[in-house]
């Protein structure tokens, strides 16, 4: 059973920004273009040539003109430094090649409405750590993003896809925990319209990626009653057995994918645990009777061990202190940060519904309070911006199971600093802890 305690609160602190008629209207009209653009299922041109490349000499001109103009008013330039040094490394926290912090912004001196996005996003960034309630110059730069797009999507180019997801990450900024679904549905619908998943390589594959993570954190907040939007089948290539996912992960032998495989692996058990959340509770006939989930469980905990197994050496702590509270787990990578959280995420909602016929006899591995215990631990010791960001859905299912004032203090700081350093809202999870807790502890 769900509990109701623990849903997403309703008090999530909405600024002027959200509220604004421009914005929402705006917002409404992207999501429209979006569907529009995905009931097609194929570019219906030849994809804008990529970063390095050249394009027609006149339409070059004119986008590199007005990329120029756009960054000469006002604090744009100040919005792009901000993106490259602080925004960018969010989203790159899986690829190693940096495809946001150094593709995306050549492509974009070519692209008005690639420009105007990031410059929107770091915009949105820096008002919210600034605590900004009016004068939003990202409200202006989302609109002129969005008014620039809608040609490239009409003519269904490729560049749309990194725009969108750009615009979504603006959005789930912004948006109420309740709402985030809405707000990534778009971008699901244009990657099943180009076939585009996670091994499509490229800045289309890194771009996919990005996407996902923030498909699994709305997975998280719907606390065990729904899974990602992309359906898990459709992150593997086209006619791929998902049996042999592992392999497909494997072969590309890169800490990148073996960080993103924590993902899918994390959205495969929030998809188990929904599958038989809806089969008990709204008796959907889904097949997930007591004995496919015992299946689906016993495979999926064989899994992640062999996930923590197979780590490559990027991968692996470089320092483990046994502390009080929490462990310090110190990461050189930053792939490595946020997959090993994940790790332990998984393993936290596996045993959370753990079959009783099943017996485990692993020690600290077969102990939620453990994993818990590590995933507090490794957001106290590695202070990388992105992987704060991704930490909050982590760090409330693990928040759930401590007991102790101590670490209930600790934690409720440690979601107070990620909001003041990020600009995410965040504070929002530490009423629905202190919910779980039956106590206020501020």
């Amino acid at each position: 059973m769900t509990d109701n305690s623990s849903s997403p609160s309703n008090s999530w602190p909405l600024d002027q920004f959200v509220q604004d008629p421009g914005y929402l209207a705006y917002q409404e009209e992207l999501r429209c273009l979006i569907f529009n653009t995905a009931q097609t299922a194929a570019p219906s041109r030849e994809t804008s040539p990529a970063p390095g490349e050249d394009g027609p000499p006149g339409e070059d001109f004119e986008a590199l003109a007005q990329t120029k103009a756009a960054l000469s008013t006002g604090r744009r330039l100040v919005y792009l430094k901000n993106y490259v040094a602080e925004v960018a490394p969010w989203l790159d926290m899986f690829d190693s090649e940096r495809a946001f912090t150094v593709q995306v912004p050549v492509l974009a001196r070519r692209c008005p409405a690639l420009l105007y996005a990031i410059l929107a996003l770091s915009a949105r960034q820096m008002e919210r750590k600034e605590a900004k309630q009016h004068s939003f110059d990202s409200l202006e730069l989302y609109q002129e993003a969005i008014r620039l797009l809608n040609p490239l999507l009409q003519a269904r180019d490729l560049t749309i896809i990194p725009i969108c997801v750009i615009l979504c990450c603006l959005e789930m900024m912004s948006a109420s925990p309740q709402d985030w679904r809405r707000h990534l549905e778009g971008c699901a619908a244009l990657f099943d319209a180009f076939d585009i998943n996670g091994f499509s390589g490229g800045l289309l594959q890194a771009v996919f990626w990005c996407y996902v993570r923030m498909d699994l954190c709305g997975a998280l907040i719907s606390d065990g009653t729904q899974g990602t939007i992309v359906p898990l089948e459709k992150w593997l290539p086209s006619g791929a057995n998902p049996t042999s996912a592992a392999d497909l992960f494997r072969e590309h032998q890169s800490p990148d994918m073996h960080a993103n495989y924590s993902v899918y692996l994390c959205s495969k058990v929030s998809e188990l645990v929904a599958d038989r959340t809806r089969y008990i509770e709204l008796g959907e006939s889904n097949g997930c009777d007591s004995a496919v989930f015992e299946r689906r469980w016993l495979r999926l905990w064989h899994d992640l061990q062999a996930w923590l197994q197979d780590r490559p050496p990027e991968i692996l702590p470089v320092k483990i202190i046994d502390s009080r509270p929490f462990p310090q787990i110190l990461f050189v990578h930053w792939a490595g940060i946020s997959s090993n959280q994940l790790y332990h995420t998984a393993c936290t909602l596996l045993l959370g519904s753990k079959p009783r016929e099943i017996k485990l006899d692993v020690g600290h591995t077969g102990s939620a309070i453990w994993h818990a215990k590590c995933i507090c631990g490794i957001s106290l010791t590695n202070p990388h911006q992105g992987c704060l960001n991704n930490a909050i859905q982590p760090l409330w299912i693990a928040g759930r199971l401590l007991s102790h004032k101590s670490e209930h203090l600790l934690l409720s700081k440690l979601i107070q600093s990620i909001e003041a350093m990020t600009g995410w809202a965040t504070c929002w999870r530490i009423a629905d802890l202190e919910n779980a807790w039956g106590y206020k502890v501020r």
